[in-house]
């Protein structure tokens, strides 16, 4: 479920002339009895919107005095959001004949024609409140408070981001909650400039309009609204005319593929990028250790210690995280997603948490020989984006549940080849048969027709996370450079680009001029640390017999340090891991 709050204004909305009608309880209900959380937000006072609606009990919270009071309907619990309303102020209205004039726990409102006069007294007394004017209404409230302030409050206490939000209002205070809200809709009695910014408009007024709303939230979660919601839309890249390529920020389900050192981490890490622009959440299945550095994300698991499953489901859902699987052992880490996997699907229901789910090195935990079950594996995937390197290590099952195909490259035809036969589709040509760095190729197989090629839209934190994580992170075991020397007589490890250049200093003239010559060197580069131009630099050198240890070390030193930031005099064998 998409849509799992509905927030609705109150005067001028579920409510004509203060009253609500029963067809509009009756859609209310509906929509709580289907699972949805319901919020009211109004600008009245409790006890006055108590004297009017005795159904409060339909809200799971409300938010009233136009965001300054926050109440509990089940609880009768209020929380005040703002500062009290000051008794001078109000004082100074009085005195000016300022009436009627209605003092809440923050709010003070009136009528026009006072508005000039409150703005005078606010100027004189010197107090930092603001205006809010509402169909002929006067609010007055402390600086930033407002319906978009108070929901999040209450969203905050239910555990339901505003993306999973539908707002529907009338007036120039709606504005702001609406705006707030995934989907915002304006009844048709609504002002012009709110039905203008809404992202659609009801058929029917008031509560004859939030009807016809839970009516389509019911049928389909507004999916046939879907197209409307472009203002949200997580932009790919630029297509040859210079228009955007965007993905919805939900339902998506992508797979990104290409040879090693095509780019695949930059494309993830950008969505990534720009959907936490946005606010959506994300969860990164990192099987390799390359997602610690990414920002507003907690990581749960390191090399040394395997991440458990509980702790991978917050209690309260909220923010990103990334789940390292270093400490999994390979044979593990498919049992750990499939079993994670299925909590998320649970936990996604209930609270639309994580709105993305990404899984880089897809293959780990997904191998093609991997036989996934009913109960944990959809045959369509929603809000997923993995990565690996060709579509053919994935299983079968994985592939057929995937719509869109994002290639990078040197072998377009062979991963549109590999995507299609799973999928039982005719071949796709691809209008290139090898991609440029910071090119890709797009196929929705649903859309069909020929591949879309883009040019990517570059990720800002990429760069320094790579530069970050290979110079002095911990790569795998599996992925570590050895000194060993041509009769293996050493075992130095060096997990990263800091190590890899003290041991270097370190270990005598043979050992060095035996792995440069093999070439072994330049082929740790390109697999392990992903860096094609830097690998290429090296193998230019490496088998030159005119060049000696020293001078090999020296260039090699210069080629890392040029892409790389390393001590300026690294003190030899120091850090060795051995």
């Amino acid at each position: 479920m998409r849509y799992i709050a509905l927030c609705c204004d109150y005067d001028g909305t579920i409510a004509h002339h203060g009253q609500v009608d029963q067809a509009t309880l009756a859609a209310l209900q509906a929509a709580r009895d289907s699972g949805r959380t319901l919020v009211l937000v109004t600008g009245r006072e409790v006890d006055d919107l108590l004297s009017v609606f005795p159904r409060l009990d339909l809200f799971a919270r409300v938010v009233a005095e136009n965001g300054a009071l926050l109440y509990r309907p089940d609880t009768r619990e209020e929380r005040l959001l703002a500062a009290p309303a000051p008794a001078s102020f109000v004082a100074t209205l009085r005195a000016r004949e300022v009436a009627p004039i209605s003092v809440g726990r923050s709010i003070v409102a009136t009528w026009e024609p006072h508005q000039n006069t409150v703005l005078e007294a606010i100027r004189d007394s010197g107090l930092e409140l603001q205006v809010t004017f509402n169909k002929g209404a006067v609010m007055v409230l402390p600086t930033g408070v407002n319906k978009a302030s108070g929901l999040r409050a209450a969203l905050a206490e239910l555990g339901v981001s505003a993306h999973n939000a539908v707002g529907i209002g009338d007036a120039q205070n709606d504005h702001a909650f609406l705006d707030l809200c995934e989907c915002s809709v304006a009844v048709a009695n609504a002002l012009p400039a709110v039905k203008q910014a809404a992202d659609f408009v009801t058929h029917s007024d008031h509560g004859a309009g939030v009807v016809e709303l839970v009516h389509e939230m019911l049928a389909d979660d507004l999916g046939s609204r879907e197209p409307l919601l472009v203002r949200h839309h997580i932009m790919l890249g630029k297509n040859a005319g210079g228009e955007a390529v965007c993905f919805s920020p939900y339902g998506v389900n992508a797979l990104i593929v290409g040879t090693s050192g095509g780019g695949k981490s930059t494309v993830a890490t950008g969505l990534i990028e720009r959907l936490r622009a946005k606010d959506y959440s994300f969860c990164i299945i990192d099987p390799e250790g390359d997602y610690d550095a990414v920002e507003s994300a907690t990581t749960i698991g390191s090399p040394e210690h395997a991440p458990a499953i509980e702790e991978c489901i917050p209690d309260t859902p909220a923010g990103n995280s990334v789940i390292n699987l270093l400490g999994l052992t390979l044979q593990d880490r498919p049992w750990f997603f499939m079993s994670l996997f299925a909590r998320l699907r649970d936990l996604r229901a209930r609270s639309g948490w994580p709105h993305w789910l990404v899984v880089d090195e897809a293959h780990h935990v997904m191998p093609a020989d991997w036989q996934p079950t009913d109960l944990t594996f959809p045959e369509r995937l929603e809000g997923v984006m993995m990565v690996s390197v060709t579509p053919s290590l994935l299983p079968t099952a994985v592939l057929r549940g995937i719509d869109t195909l994002i290639v990078l490259g040197d072998k377009p035809r062979e991963m549109l080849r590999e995507f299609t036969a799973a999928n039982d589709l005719p071949p796709v040509a691809p209008p290139l048969e090898t991609l440029e760095t910071g090119m890709a190729l797009l196929w929705n197989k649903r859309v069909g027709g020929r591949p879309t090629l883009i040019k990517l839209e570059p990720s800002r934190t990429e760069r320094r996370r790579h530069l970050r994580k290979y110079a002095e992170g911990e790569l795998p075991e599996d992925r570590s450079f050895y000194f060993r020397g041509a009769e293996g007589k050493l075992n130095l490890r060096a997990h990263n680009l800091i190590v890899f250049m003290d041991l270097a200093d370190g270990v005598d003239h043979d050992t060095w001029l035996y792995h440069l010559r093999q070439g072994e060197i330049s082929d740790w580069l390109r697999r392990a640390i992903k860096d094609d131009a830097l690998a290429d630099s090296v193998a230019a050198f490496e088998c030159d017999p005119a060049l000696d240890a020293t001078a090999s070390r020296r260039m090699m030193r210069e080629q890392i340090e040029a892409r790389y930031t390393l001590p300026a005099h690294s003190p030899p064998g120091n850090g060795s891991g051995a």
